[in-house]
């Protein structure tokens, strides 16, 4: 069986997973709430014979592929949650839930991988070993992975694959690098607290918005300062208030804001330079400040050899694998990959808006590629930790 003829039965696929995409967007769930979503994706793949494996998550699901012949296990992750954004697309299948919506294209996701179920269902018997399949909740709270990890579903797997849709990439072009992809993501929320007073007589408090105005000024020396030129990092602060009156210096001033780095030793700097300057800045302006840390996933780091499997793959499905620009916008995949080498890709979806946005949509042609790549891509890593030479979905 060719690549050729396993594209073919991908594209037939098509009109089948827009189906599933459009259903799925069309009733978004928020992270931890996906109960809805999960029973949909169990009821798809119990009608095509997909076993769902018994593995203790509140929402989300686990399914499996393949075992009756011995070999490893390779995972495929997709994330199922959605965003609570109201949906500007004006699409015929927008989103029923007010407030909800599929901005960050988890549906798509989601669908692609019950797309590589059922291509790898029609193959069952070839495999040599298991396709773990990972429906995984709370993405966006950055929290999903953790529940499927101490769930024991990544317990024997030997390598994770997953994939984002990537609007401006054109469909048919696959991101595929090894190292950093995707940042750290942490957040933060800084407390300045002071002594208030009559705004007339400043000197009878102690004005904790001054110092929480040189503490956000202080900050941006970090990158510029505390970061080598070769690395990278983002220290933002998105929001500042304080103060209820325009005659009144407030008791406390509160900042809040997010760290982005590539690279754990960076960010483990980043971290202890910002708690100096936080301390250091609020002490010299007579307030305390009190720092707390909301800590996000770890950077997305592509393992080497995952990548360089990965980019052969795509080429013999025709696809167009290029070197892409990390994001730094965070993924709770990098969960998985501090435990089991893993694989993080953009697939090209065409999309008129970024990520996040009330406007999102996607082409949805890029269905069957990402599915196509998908299945492709385990049976290919089956082989791979097999020892087994050439293998892929050609057979």
């Amino acid at each position: 069986m060719s690549n050729e003829t396993t594209l073919r039965s991908a594209a037939a696929l098509s009109g089948r997973l827009t189906e599933i995409r459009r259903e799925l967007h069309r009733y978004p769930e928020l992270s931890h709430e996906e109960f809805e979503t999960t029973a949909r994706i169990r009821r798809w793949l119990e009608a095509a014979g997909i076993r769902i494996a018994p593995y203790p998550l509140r929402t989300g699901l686990i399914a499996e592929i393949g075992g009756a012949r011995p070999g490893p296990v390779i995972a495929l992750r997709a994330d199922i949650d959605a965003l609570p954004i109201q949906e500007e697309t004006g699409l015929p299948f927008a989103s029923e839930h007010p407030g909800k919506m599929h901005a960050c294209g988890h549906d798509f996701h989601t669908a692609a991988l019950i797309g590589a179920a059922y291509l790898l269902k029609e193959r069952e018997a070839e495999l040599a070993g298991t396709v773990r399949l990972l429906f995984q909740p709370a993405e966006e709270k950055a929290s999903g992975a953790r529940k499927v990890v101490e769930s024991g579903a990544l317990d024997g797997v030997l390598a994770v694959f997953g994939l984002h849709n990537k609007p401006d990439l054109p469909v048919g072009t696959i991101g595929i690098k090894g190292g950093p992809i995707m940042a750290a993501a942490d957040g933060f929320i800084v407390e300045v607290a002071g002594l208030g007073s009559h705004a007339a007589v400043p000197e009878a408090g102690i004005d904790p918005i001054v110092s929480a105005a040189h503490i956000v000024t202080a900050l941006q020396s970090i990158v510029s300062r505390s970061v080598g030129s070769l690395d990278s990092a983002v220290v933002s602060v998105t929001k500042l208030h304080s103060g209820t009156i325009w005659n009144v210096i407030p008791e406390l001033a509160v900042l809040e804001g997010t760290i982005r780095t590539f690279d754990e030793q960076v960010r483990s700097r980043v971290i202890t330079r910002f708690a100096q300057i936080v301390d250091g800045v609020a002490a010299a302006y007579g307030t305390t400040a009190k720092l707390r840390w909301i800590e996000g996933p770890p950077p997305v780091r592509n393992d080497e050899s995952l990548a360089a499997l990965a980019w052969q793959e795509a080429e013999q499905l025709g696809l167009l694998p290029v070197v892409p620009v990390p994001s730094p916008a965070g993924e709770d995949f990098a969960v998985y990959q501090q435990l089991v080498p893993g694989l993080f890709v953009f697939l090209g979806t065409s999309g008129p808006q970024e990520w996040h946005h009330p406007a999102f949509d996607l082409d949805e042609r890029a269905l069957p590629v990402a599915a196509d790549f998908l299945a492709a891509a385990a049976v290919r890593a089956l082989a791979h930790f097999a020892g087994e030479a050439g293998g892929n979905l050609a057979g």
